[in-house]
């Protein structure tokens, strides 16, 4: 999968939108917080609880790992979009997304599966 193919799928998801962050480019739930990074390397980041995080790393280890330090304890996980296909970015942009949108926004609009 590419870089341009993830975003589009977390642009797809309710409430999103893009915008710069650093040397990335940021997707975040309108009035929520930013759940997914995308660099021009190829690679996502996305924020994940640690148990979603130790799950998705172990179906797809050199895919899905956490990003060192604090970061990835916080739940900060790196994905390798070369390695992936589109229902594993789906299923890793859904869980972000739950965790960053708010909770009017979760009961009023799930997210596209």
């Amino acid at each position: 999968m590419t870089r341009d193919d993830a975003l589009t799928l977390a642009l797809g998801l309710p409430e999103t939108l893009s915008a710069p962050h650093f040397d990335r480019t940021a997707v975040k739930v309108v009035k929520g917080r930013i759940f997914a990074t995308f660099g021009a390397a190829g690679d996502m980041n996305v924020k994940l609880t640690p148990d979603e995080q130790e799950m998705f790393a172990e179906s797809a280890p050199g895919v899905v790992s956490a990003i060192p330090g604090g970061w990835g304890r916080q739940g900060w996980t790196r994905v390798d979009l070369a390695g992936t296909d589109e229902p594993l970015v789906l299923s890793l942009l859904n869980a972000a997304w739950r965790g960053a949108a708010p909770t009017k926004l979760l009961a009023a609009r799930p997210p596209v599966t």
